[in-house]
C-alpha cells in the first residue's frame, strides 16, 4: 500500500529518472523507459525497504529494465527526432557542437562504463549507491568509472577507440 508520501518520493526521483533514461536509451525511448521503471515500481512496491532512500531502488529498475530491453530482440524501427520539432534553445556558439560530441562520445562508451559515469556525473550518486543500483562491488564502480573517464577523455581528445592510454607491450628476450 503506498502512501502519499510515497507517491511524493516517487515524482521528486522523475527528473533524475529522465536525465538517466535519456542518456542510457536515447531520447526515443526515454519516456518509454521511465514509464516501464514506474509502472514496474508501483507494482512492486511491498518490496521497497521503508525508511531506506527511493532513487537507488528506482534507478536499479531503470536499469534492470534497460539490460533486459537489450538482450530482447525488438522490431527494426525508425527513430523519429522529437527534438528536431521544437526550437532550439539558444546557446553559445560552441556549446551545440561540444554537447553533440559529449553525446557520441558517450554513446561509444561501453555500457557498463557509460552507467557508471552517468549515475556518478550526471546523477551525483555515492558509489555505494551506484554499486546498489547496478548490483556491482564499490571496486567495480571505481574502476569502470576511471576507465571510462580515461576513454571518455581519448575520445573528446580525437585519439583512436583503440589507444586509450591502453599500455603498449614490449618483447623481452
Amino acid at each position: 500500500m503506498t502512501t502519499q508520501e510515497d507517491s511524493r518520493q516517487l515524482q521528486a526521483c522523475l527528473p533524475g529518472l529522465r536525465r538517466y533514461a535519456r542518456a542510457l536509451a536515447g531520447a526515443a525511448h526515454a519516456d518509454d523507459l521511465v514509464q516501464d521503471t514506474v509502472e514496474r515500481a508501483w507494482r512492486k512496491f511491498d518490496q521497497w525497504q521503508r525508511g531506506g532512500e527511493m532513487r537507488p531502488w528506482l534507478f536499479s529498475i531503470m536499469h534492470n529494465l534497460h539490460v533486459d530491453q537489450l538482450r530482447r530482440p525488438g522490431l527494426a524501427l525508425q527513430e523519429l527526432d522529437d527534438d528536431a520539432l521544437l526550437p532550439a534553445p539558444e546557446r553559445a556558439p560552441g556549446q551545440a557542437i561540444a554537447i553533440g560530441e559529449m553525446d557520441a562520445a558517450l554513446a561509444r562508451l561501453p555500457l557498463g562504463q557509460r552507467e557508471v559515469i552517468l549515475l556518478v556525473a550526471l546523477e551525483q550518486m555515492p558509489y555505494e549507491q551506484v554499486a546498489s543500483t547496478l548490483g556491482i562491488p564499490v571496486g567495480t564502480v571505481m574502476s569502470r568509472l576511471s576507465r571510462g573517464r580515461e576513454r571518455l577523455r581519448g575520445l573528446l581528445d580525437g585519439r583512436p577507440a583503440g589507444s586509450q592510454g591502453a599500455p603498449t607491450l614490449k618483447v623481452v628476450k
